[in-house]
């Protein structure tokens, strides 16, 4: 394939590699230097690719010649060179969600999410699975080569199609800095997801536990153990930094004798995954953990005879459901110290049934503006409740619950952060049953990386076009194209599990 467009020509304007890149680069290299000789690949790899999606960003939003791009690309140059000192080579691998550098998992934090999330994007669109850098290359290097991963217009739009496409256009220009090949999942790699998922279960489990005894210990009047409650919310947190599809997907397993306290650990889980996009630090993320985990411990304190009525609840029984926000708040002033108890916490369990327009309860007398952590938690509440099987209810389709939460303003939830939520789990959410064009039934994985993929994410095909069951089922992105460029495999609408016998959370497990 030859390239019929010229890459990009940078001016010559840029300042020698020796010299120093201002306050930037002065600072990604002390870190290099501080992470000692080698002694730290994750560490170094988080640099490289918070300079790599700096230049990046520089180069699609400013012409070559501006300061910007060149102050960027000079940071990105310096920092590889810096690397390569201690490491000798950089191979860069995409692997899924996760990035390797020489081997290692880089670890995913709360503020690299966008800049891990747009590089792992901007590669796997173009194609690329691994690129290495094995001798230092030249400000201009870097120009072609991330002003061709920006030229989203031009080129191909397969991505196999679009990698071959790219490494004419580097040929062409001279630029043989960078070895670029198409993703491959290595023994290794595949053994690191296996062993997240086997993560994920160990700390839903734990998760359940944990629950289930500070619940049950409110019951009996005692305030329960903070201590394991905040391993656990920590372990959530970690879990869904390094891989946070895995813990999600254990939200399918609902047990309905056990609802109280799997919903609240689903509430954590779903919590601290938005709060990750809305790109909260560690410590916020522990405290909206802890805020979901304990949103609904005032219920420890309501007569079990009405939260597990299965009959419509009187007038006096609804009244006493509703009290449970405030008798929340009461039992989280009752633990040992404010101190162990955050009080972001209280303030959740009083507002998270209150609505944005204050239509909720518990009615307040004055306007008041709800903490974004009330908000969060509203969201998650609700999601995972109307998905889920409870005595007085059957669940809705996750697709149809998020629809509702977008379209109907009379739910009360903040509009931007329903459509952060619906972006996090797509427009098909993990735990969805559909069927394909090819009348095959599918369980919904995750949401494709891509935003215009939306609609076609990775499913597992769990009954063939005849009705057969298939177990563990057939793994599949529905992104994947024919030889004449067609989709392989569409969804057409979702289904009723129930209705095929099927149950979602013995394919998460």
């Amino acid at each position: 394939m030859s390239g019929s467009n010229t890459p990009p020509r940078p001016s010559g304007n840029f300042r020698a590699v020796e010299q120093p890149g201002g306050p930037r680069t002065s600072q990604l290299l002390s870190a290099i230097t501080e992470a000692g000789e080698g002694s730290d690949l994750k560490r170094l790899g988080r640099l490289y690719v918070l300079a790599f999606f700096g230049a990046m960003r520089a180069v699609k939003l400013y012409p070559v010649e501006n300061a910007a791009v060149q102050k960027a690309v000079l940071d990105l140059v310096n920092v590889t060179s810096e690397i390569l000192r201690h490491s000798q080579e950089i191979d860069l691998r995409l692997s899924g969600d996760a990035l390797f550098m020489n081997g290692a998992q880089l670890r995913l934090e709360a503020d690299n999410f966008a800049a891990f999330k747009s590089v792992n994007d901007k590669l796997r669109a173009n194609g690329i699975g691994e690129m290495q850098v094995e001798s230092p290359p030249l400000p201009r290097d870097y120009i072609v080569l991330l002003s061709t991963l920006q030229q989203d217009m031009q080129g191909p739009k397969e991505a196999e199609e679009r990698l071959e496409w790219m490494l004419q256009r580097l040929a062409d220009a001279g630029v043989r800095s960078f070895a670029v090949g198409p993703p491959s999942e290595t023994g290794e790699e595949r053994q690191t997801k296996a062993q997240a998922k086997e993560a994920a279960k160990r700390v839903y489990a734990q998760g359940i536990a944990v629950t289930k005894d500070v619940v049950n210990s409110v019951r009996m009047g005692r305030s329960g153990g903070l201590k394991r409650v905040k391993r656990v919310v920590q372990t959530i947190v970690d879990q869904i930094l390094a891989d946070e599809t895995s813990l999600v997907g254990l939200t399918t397993i609902r047990d309905y004798d056990e609802y109280t306290f799997v919903h609240s650990l689903n509430v954590c889980i779903f919590s601290v995954a938005l709060g990750r996009r809305l790109l909260l630090d560690k410590l916020q993320l522990y405290d909206l953990g802890m805020a979901a985990l304990f949103h609904d411990i005032g219920k420890a304190r309501i007569q079990l005879e009405v939260l597990n009525k299965t009959e419509k609840l009187s007038e006096d029984e609804w009244r006493m459901l509703t009290t449970h926000t405030w008798r929340g708040l009461l039992t989280l002033l009752q633990f040992k110290s404010t101190t162990e108890m955050p009080y972001r916490s209280m303030v959740v369990a009083y507002e998270h049934h209150m609505r944005i327009d204050q239509t909720g309860y518990p009615r307040t007398l004055r306007e008041r503006d709800l903490s974004i952590f009330s908000k969060i938690v509203a969201i998650a509440d609700g999601f995972d409740a109307a998905t889920t099987q409870r005595a007085y209810a059957n669940p809705v389709a996750p697709a149809i619950v998020l629809q509702e939460m977008r379209d109907n303003p009379r739910r009360g939830m903040d509009p931007t952060l329903v459509k952060a939520f619906v972006a996090m789990l797509g427009i098909y959410p993990v735990g969805t049953l559909v069927m394909l064009d090819t009348f095959e039934l599918a369980v919904v994985q995750a949401a494709d990386a891509d935003p215009e993929m939306a609609s076609r994410p990775t499913v597992l095909i769990v009954s063939d076009a005849q009705g057969n069951v298939l177990y563990p089922g057939l793994e599949v992105s529905l992104g994947e194209r024919d030889f004449e460029d067609n989709f392989t495999r569409t969804i057409i609408k979702t289904e009723n599990p129930e209705r095929y016998g099927i149950r979602i959370g013995d394919y998460f497990r």
